[in-house]
């Protein structure tokens, strides 16, 4: 069996406020393979959120070993953290945070210029990725001509159009009517799959959930096989 693309070993999280301490992630252990879709539910509160901040690199955990693509990413400094995310690591979010003076296919391409990439095959591979969103007429659009459903593909494309190792998504589906949310999905999971991404999905649909590979409950501070 491969490495798995993302791998924690007893994260822990504790917030403080004044004299109060509220340990929200007590010992995390996961392992995602790549090509693997994993649906992360619990209540809200319960710290789904902090537990993808912290496997994204955007939130560092008071304990425990994180590991993209079998490299331990605990002790990086800020650089290396964002070099990491820029080349291996995709998010998605409840909310599409689109650039609005941008046109879709330019929210897709500044990601792939900033990582490096030549502003003639940021387009092509734009062009592309947006006609598999089914996108292709939709382009040229700035994200207040979009609807909810079309703005939430483009950000899909945006977190895919790098090529990232690992995609994060935090209730990417989470604004959408159950339809919209349905077909938005469909397509993130045919992108992820196609592409080998190991995927962690936060998400309160348990009809979702119950189309990825495996589901995991944050309860406790604890994940536990659903």
């Amino acid at each position: 069996m491969a490495d798995p693309a993302l791998k924690l070993s007893g994260v822990q999280r504790t917030f403080r406020q004044a004299r109060t301490e509220l340990e929200v992630l007590k010992g995390i252990d996961l392992a995602i393979q790549p090509g693997e879709v994993v649906a992360l539910v619990g209540p809200s509160g319960a710290g789904k959120s902090t537990l993808l901040h912290i496997a994204g690199l955007l939130e560092t955990a008071d304990a425990g070993k994180i590991e993209i693509c079998g490299q331990d990413c605990s002790a990086m400094n800020d650089e290396q953290r964002t070099l990491t995310r820029r080349y291996n690591l995709g998010f998605v979010y409840q909310n599409h945070h689109l650039l609005p003076e941008f046109t879709a296919l330019e929210n897709v391409v500044v990601p792939q210029i900033i990582a490096g990439i030549s502003a003639a095959d940021a387009r092509d591979r734009g062009h592309q990725i947006l006609n598999w969103m089914g996108l292709k007429e939709r382009e040229t659009h700035r994200p207040a001509r979009l609807s909810g459903g079309e703005q939430q593909r483009v950000a899909i494309a945006r977190a895919l159009a790098t090529a990232p190792k690992v995609l994060l998504a935090d209730e990417p589906t989470g604004n959408l009517d159950p339809h919209t949310a349905d077909d938005v999905f469909a397509v993130l999971l045919r992108l992820v799959r196609g592409a080998g991404l190991a995927a962690l999905v936060a998400t309160h649909n348990p009809n979702l959930a119950a189309r990825m590979d495996r589901r995991l409950r944050l309860a406790d501070g604890f994940l536990f096989a659903d």
